[in-house]
């Protein structure tokens, strides 16, 4: 019955590893789309999003069956709860980066503003900070996911950036640019919350592996985090 329970287990590592690839390979298309101003590109990640919804709900199924069926305890059952939250906050991701690819389709028929500097470093903090919090559930590794959250106030110094410029060197300068930087405006703030959710994947993760909660409580990353559980 254990040897069942543990494949079963491994099977769920398997497909939140599977949906977090998922979210990453969304991000990354949707601003290629932005930098290429493809519509088709934009177009595929607004359709792929369902094989994101459906996922998520199969692992969903997959906890309830095991909590039902198997009645885990202590350290499983605290890891199969947290996986039915954190997939609600990839699909979220998922969302976000479908904003994007529908910000672009505003734009496509429209010469990007300026060149892309600063959007493309908040896209690969996103996809980074994804992968790790995603990498640190799996492995119970509170480390990492502690260095995840110390990345999230990057992201929000590079969103600010883009903000600050699109707003002063642009649309204050000159109000017909704003159909042209205000998708992008968004297009920063959709990725500023992508990180946000990555960012509450790995509080999640600091609290299952030390009990800290350091939601609202960055001070706590400086004490020591078990890296298993």
């Amino acid at each position: 019955m254990q040897i069942h329970f543990d494949d079963e287990l491994t099977g769920l590592k398997s497909d939140i590893l599977k949906m977090g690839a998922m979210v990453e390979d969304a991000i990354f298309k949707s601003v290629e789309s932005l930098k290429n101003l493809d519509a088709e590109g934009a177009n595929k990640v607004i359709s792929d999003d369902k094989q994101v919804d459906e996922l998520e709900l199969k692992i969903e199924d997959k906890c309830l069956d095991l909590l039902a069926l198997r009645q885990p305890m202590a350290v499983d059952l605290r890891f199969i709860t947290m996986t039915m939250k954190i997939t609600t906050e990839l699909e979220r991701m998922a969302d976000l980066a479908v904003d994007i690819a529908q910000r672009v389709l505003d734009i496509v028929d429209k010469p990007l503003l300026k060149p892309l500097v600063d959007i493309p470093k908040l896209t690969a903090i996103a996809q980074e900070m994804t992968n790790k919090a995603i990498n640190a559930l799996v492995n119970k590794d509170g480390a990492l996911a502690g260095s995840v959250i110390m990345m999230d106030a990057e992201a929000d110094n590079l969103r600010n950036v883009v903000q600050q410029e699109l707003i002063n060197d642009y649309m204050a300068r000159d109000p017909k640019t704003a159909t042209r930087a205000v998708p992008l405006l968004l297009i920063a703030r959709h990725l500023e919350r992508i990180c946000d959710h990555a960012t509450n994947i790995a509080e999640e993760v600091i609290y299952l592996s030390s009990a800290k909660i350091v939601k609202h409580h960055p001070e706590k990353l400086d004490q020591t985090i078990d890296h298993r559980l």
